[in-house]
């Protein structure tokens, strides 16, 4: 099972090296990480998207805790959270099937960012199956390069993942 972890941690460097060297000293697989700033200046927010059963998630979140610059660590559980991927495909296009593609573009509202002579450059934005099925699409017309950034995370509703 994968779970989603907003940890708030202070705007230094090293600290997302030592967040990730220590899930992997304790051999966690992180599935993916996204760090950037928040609304306040000194705090950055690291989304965690981590495999493992409930023991696993306990062992991680207590580890973490004890990390010196982690201020505060919370599970986001899918039905309480709001949560987004981008990725960039890049797929060979030749003139014959360009508009086969562009009109999955269309279907999935996904971006064309980028054209050249033999290929495409598509955004989409989405949650992880939407972006999983759309590539799964893509594969027939040949992916040349894909980058995915990893979940981003937000909780629904008036509060909020504060520093505390």
């Amino acid at each position: 099972m994968k779970h989603t972890l907003a940890v708030l941690v202070v705007n230094k460097p090293g600290v997302l090296a030592r967040i990730s060297g220590l899930l992997s000293r304790r051999v966690f697989n992180i599935e993916s990480i996204a760090a950037g700033y928040t609304e306040e200046p000194d705090v950055t927010r690291i989304t965690l998207v981590i495999k493992g059963d409930t023991h696993i998630l306990d062992q991680v979140m207590k580890q973490l805790s004890k990390l010196v610059d982690v201020i505060k660590v919370v599970e986001l559980k899918s039905e309480d959270s709001v949560d987004r991927e981008l990725a960039l495909v890049k797929v060979k296009a030749d003139a014959a099937r360009r508009s086969d593609i562009v009109n999955l573009v269309s279907i999935f509202r996904a971006n064309i960012i980028d054209v050249s002579k033999d290929t495409l450059i598509i955004e989409i934005l989405g949650d992880e199956k939407k972006i999983n099925a759309f590539c799964a699409v893509l594969e027939d017309f040949g992916i040349v390069e894909l980058v995915r950034t990893g979940k981003v995370a937000l909780s629904r509703g008036p509060g909020a993942v504060k520093y505390q």
